[in-house]
Parts: C-alpha cells; sequence; structure tokens
C-alpha cells in the first residue's frame, strides 16, 4: 500500500507524452516507460524511478500521441473605415445628390467629425437629432448610418420644395415647419448664416 501512494504521489501532475500502467486496483499511472525484471516491474518517470512487484501491475497503455497545436489562422482584417469624405460621397451617389453638397453640408455640420454632438443633442457627421434618426430608422452613433440617412433627408428635403436649396437648407437646420411658417427661410441668425456657410463652401468647389 505504501508503494502504490507513494507512486501516485510521484506520477502526481506529470504529463508527458509516453505510457499508462494500469494498477491491479484500477488506477492509471503516466509514465515514460517501464522495464520488466523477473517478478519486478521498474517504471520510470522524468529522471526518477520506481519499482513493484509484478502482481500489482495489470498492463500497459500506449499513451495516444498528444496533437499539435490547431493553427487557427487569424481573422482577416476588417476593411477599413471610409473617410467621412467617402461616405459622403458614397451617400451622393446613391441618392443622386451632387457629391461636394453632401460634403459642405456635413462640413458645415459637423466639421467632418463622426463624434460631434451639439448642445441640442444633433449626432454625429450629419447632425441628425435623435427623433429624426429614428423616423429614417437610422443610428445616428454610427458614421455610415448617420451620413445614409442625412443624405436622404435632405434630398427628400429638395424634393418637397422642388429642388430649392435654399429652402433644403433652411428645412435641414432648422426643420419643416419654420420653412413654412415664414413661407421660406426663416429670419433666424443661425439658419441665415448655417445656408451662407454652405454655399460658400460649395463656391470653394466649383
Amino acid at each position: 500500500m505504501r508503494s502504490l501512494l507513494s507512486l501516485l504521489l510521484w506520477t502526481a501532475g506529470m504529463a508527458f507524452a509516453g505510457e499508462y500502467a494500469v494498477l491491479e486496483n484500477g488506477a492509471l499511472l503516466h509514465i515514460d516507460h517501464h522495464e520488466a525484471e523477473g517478478a519486478k516491474i521498474r517504471l520510470f518517470n522524468g529522471s526518477g524511478s520506481i519499482e513493484l512487484d509484478a502482481a500489482q501491475v495489470r498492463g500497459f497503455e500506449v499513451d495516444e500521441a498528444i496533437p499539435a497545436a490547431v493553427s487557427i489562422p487569424s481573422r482577416p482584417d476588417a476593411p477599413p473605415a471610409l473617410s467621412p469624405e467617402r461616405l459622403a460621397d458614397r451617400a451622393a451617389e446613391k441618392y443622386g445628390l451632387p457629391p461636394a453638397l453632401v460634403r459642405s453640408v456635413m462640413k458645415v455640420e459637423s466639421g467632418f467629425d463622426p463624434q460631434a454632438l451639439s448642445p441640442r443633442g444633433a449626432i454625429g457627421l450629419m447632425q441628425l437629432m435623435p427623433a429624426t434618426a429614428e423616423t429614417l430608422g437610422a443610428d445616428p452613433h454610427d458614421p455610415a448610418s448617420n451620413v445614409d440617412a442625412g443624405a436622404r433627408y435632405l434630398r427628400e428635403l429638395l424634393e418637397k420644395y422642388n429642388g430649392g436649396l435654399r429652402h433644403a437648407l433652411a428645412a435641414y437646420n432648422a426643420g419643416s415647419a419654420a420653412v413654412e411658417k415664414y413661407r421660406g427661410v426663416p429670419p433666424y441668425a443661425e439658419t441665415v448664416d448655417y445656408i451662407r456657410r454652405v454655399e460658400r463652401d460649395l463656391k470653394k468647389g466649383d
């Protein structure tokens, strides 16, 4: 019993390739190899060994080879995020708008900053209000979704005002209700300045 206990302690924690000694009591002991000498069997593990009566060992089982670590190919890098300008161009093409117009609106709205947040709560590159983003089914915090929705909204406003750019820009900035109320560009300093800045930026691109 003492020799078996010593053997169990001796092999505890070992995990080398080799074989298993199957003891008479059913226990499995991992060893490097063994040698039989008459009625004795010597079990080798690492730099040590232990001798048992042959009657204490039922047999041996070959340890299956440990498979090599599976090489998992790294996932291909995600495509680089599009620049704000490229997002503007893509949305403009999708909704039939001049790319320069969408870029100019984006520049004036957010300065091409995807993280822009206005004091009134407008979000992202095209400065969508949460309610507007919800109506358009967009995630205002996702640049691509934000720009797509902003360009779509701008297209809808241009159609509503029969291509009148100033009316569309005024509605984008101050809301359609303000444009309807004043039957044109509302006399808000912010809105008037907004339209002037967009038009000025458009002219730079000419």
